[in-house]
């Protein structure tokens, strides 16, 4: 089984920054490609960002140019770089692991227990 911790989440002011982290165990051959989605009050969970083992990277087109997702192989760690952050941007964002995309729609195979985003106006 694959473990994920979340964390950096916080409150943030509209144009700040923040950075994620998670932190893999467990089996962790297994864990790649891991992302980040996000979910918002009322609304469904939506895919945000993912990155391979080789570092290939795919986002959303509603964060592209502000976030960054980046890896540290050697500590089973993923982190989400968000820049230049909006309010639409308030969401509990969960890290995933083994995630695949089928019919044009991401979907992951392990889950973290979510962190807290609030971007303030």
């Amino acid at each position: 089984q694959v473990q994920l911790v979340e964390s950096g989440g916080g409150l943030v002011q509209a144009g700040g920054s923040l950075r994620l982290s998670c932190a893999a165990s467990g089996r962790t051959a297994i864990t790649y490609p891991m992302g980040w989605f996000r979910q918002a009050p009322g609304k469904e969970r939506e895919f945000v960002a993912t990155i391979s083992w080789s570092g290939t990277t795919y986002y959303t087109d509603s964060v592209k140019g502000r976030f960054t997702i980046s890896r540290d192989n050697a500590k089973n760690t993923i982190y989400l770089q968000m820049n230049s952050l909006e309010t639409e941007d308030t969401a509990v964002y969960y890290c995933a692991a083994s995630i695949t995309k089928r019919g044009g729609s991401y979907y992951g195979d392990y889950w973290g227990q979510g962190t807290q985003v609030t971007v303030s106006s």
